[in-house]
């Protein structure tokens, strides 16, 4: 009996120290897709006033992303802005507030004081006179700066780079040589601070897209970013797809749809002239509507979904609403295609950021 006893608790130990070891193992975690919302203009449009709402309730807005789904919020960052909106201040201490709701920070450094994209890479005033050793030294000093006070999950190096950044010194096609040592300069200041911060070298739209990259394929970064607007990049998401294949092939790269929005109504809400407002600047299939909108954008994490390299997915524009009042001529040209409507209420868009 004693035997049988003693056979039935080293059965029993086995089998709890087996059990606790296949436990102790890690899981193993697949990339997470991002389901992002760019949200640059939240701190500016609460500052002023204005309450976001869900089912007519007010809540913030991170908080109503989040629970739709969203995981990652994108930021823009300028260096020197005029009114302190979007500088490292405001920027770091949104991303606090975003990483607090258990979200993903994604930082867009644009390497200037204002806006950057493909018509203008203007310098900072504080790096205009600066010779290129100097300015790529300043590059390499500002992005270890943003990494040691933000540490953002993802970074962006530049904004809508297909030709380049801080012209003249780093216009890809004046200056290739000096914009891939500039782009150097920033992605190894990145890796020197993080090992697991991921970095996206972002082109507007799909058309030469493939000779960007073939430019700044030796560089080091992660992600192919990509905007795309049906009013200005084409109608056919099928050819979307095609090129988020064919990028990530050529270049061994996942691939984000960095940028994209749509109308919910060709309507307005204040007196500051809206881009999108004509049937010929959208997807027919996709009306301008609350349904439509949803629509588009759930087509949009199909596509990526689909993609062989696809890795997500952000909205641009989604805070940006009439937030100066109807008469506003410097409101937001946008409020048609924000993720919440005239009432500041949620739309039915909301429901694309689920991870189905």
């Amino acid at each position: 009996m004693k035997n049988l006893l003693y056979l039935l608790i080293v059965i029993c130990l086995f089998s709890c120290t087996s059990g606790d070891n296949a436990n102790s193992e890690p899981p193993v975690v697949e990339e997470d897709q991002i389901r992002g919302a760019d949200m640059s203009y939240l701190p500016l449009i609460e500052s002023e006033g204005t309450v976001y709402r869900h089912n007519g309730v007010a809540e913030d807005a991170i908080t109503t992303l989040k629970n739709a789904g969203c995981n990652a919020i994108r930021i823009r960052l300028w260096k020197n802005p005029a009114d302190g909106h979007s500088g490292l201040t405001e920027v770091k201490n949104f991303a606090q507030r975003v990483k607090a709701a258990g979200m993903k920070v994604w930082i867009t450094v644009h390497y200037s004081d204002t806006w950057a994209d493909p018509g203008s890479q203007t310098k900072p005033v504080a790096w205009q006179s600066m010779d290129f050793n100097t300015l790529k030294a300043s590059v390499t000093d500002y992005t270890s700066e943003v990494m040691t006070e933000i540490n953002p999950d993802v970074i962006q190096i530049g904004n809508e780079t297909n030709d380049g950044m801080l012209w003249p010194e780093g216009r890809l096609s004046s200056n290739e040589a000096q914009y891939l040592q500039l782009v150097s300069a920033a992605t190894a200041a990145v890796r020197a601070k993080s090992n697991t911060t991921k970095i996206i070298m972002h082109f507007a739209g799909i058309s030469g897209a493939e000779y960007y990259f073939d430019k700044i394929k030796t560089m080091d970064f992660d992600y192919i970013g990509l905007s795309y607007y049906p009013i200005w990049h084409g109608k056919n998401l099928v050819t979307l797809q095609n090129t988020m294949n064919s990028l990530g092939n050529l270049y061994d790269k996942k691939v984000i749809i960095a940028e994209t929005a749509y109308p919910f109504t060709f309507g307005y809400n204040d007196y500051t002239n809206n881009i999108i407002g004509l049937e010929s600047q959208i997807i027919p299939a996709f009306q301008p509507t609350g349904e439509g909108q949803k629509g588009f954008l759930s087509a949009i994490k199909n596509t990526v979904n689909q993609s062989s390299h696809g890795i997500g997915f952000c909205y641009w524009g989604s805070e940006w609403v009439a937030f100066r009042g109807p008469v506003a001529t410097n409101g937001s040209p946008w409020e048609n295609q924000a993720l919440w409507d005239f009432s500041n209420n949620s739309l039915p868009v909301m429901d694309a950021f689920n991870a189905n």
